[in-house]
């Protein structure tokens, strides 16, 4: 992900699908845990924006509990707002990959601009969280064309409210950026998620 490129991406694939936080549906505080989390680039071999490495521990990552990753990637395009995102997330039911619909801005869903998802997780004005500042990432729009990397630094997932229907399995995610039509990166993640 990076210089907060790639590791945008990331935490928006990720806050995006699992946070809830501005969604009604019904959630039930649970202990998670994930496994063999494994990330793919699926964009076109000259992609503006690509992740180059990713490595995250431990596994399975505990929810609540710390994590340690590390990350490098780099744009050969200033990554400015409005960049849409189109989420496709599926689940693993009986051999077949089914698509998890669009509810309530969670799933299988297109967000008009990923920067606006930024500013909610990370509200402008508001201090990029640690370790961000100490490499010099930013965590907000734009994001200048470059390399960028992230080494090796730990993080704390606190609890969270999954949504109801966020059940134990295996899990994939692609996220494909885009900015006036034109596909800028795409990322692929599998997981699979247990939960008490």
């Amino acid at each position: 992900m990076e210089k907060k490129t790639f590791l945008t991406l990331f935490v928006v694939l990720v806050i995006s699908q699992v946070n809830c936080r501005n969604s009604s549906t019904l959630k039930t505080r649970k202990k998670a845990q994930i496994l063999g989390f494994d990330w793919k680039n699926c964009g076109q071999p000259d992609a503006p924006a690509v992740l180059k490495s990713l490595k995250v521990s431990p596994d399975p990552i505990s929810i609540p509990g710390d994590l340690t990753a590390s990350a490098s990637g780099s744009t050969s395009v200033e990554l400015a707002s409005p960049l849409s995102l189109n989420v496709t997330l599926e689940k693993e039911v009986a051999g077949f990959w089914v698509k998890i619909p669009c509810l309530e801005e969670l799933g299988s869903c297109h967000y008009k601009d990923a920067c606006d998802l930024l500013n909610q997780v990370i509200p402008p004005g508001q201090d990029c969280p640690e370790p961000l500042p100490t490499y010099g990432l930013p965590c907000h729009c734009p994001f200048k064309a470059g390399s960028y990397s992230l080494p090796e630094s730990d993080f704390y997932l606190p609890d969270m409210d999954l949504p109801y229907w966020l059940t134990n399995g295996h899990y994939r995610v692609q996220g494909v950026l885009g900015s006036q039509g034109q596909e800028l990166g795409c990322l692929k993640i599998a997981l699979a998620l247990h939960s008490d």
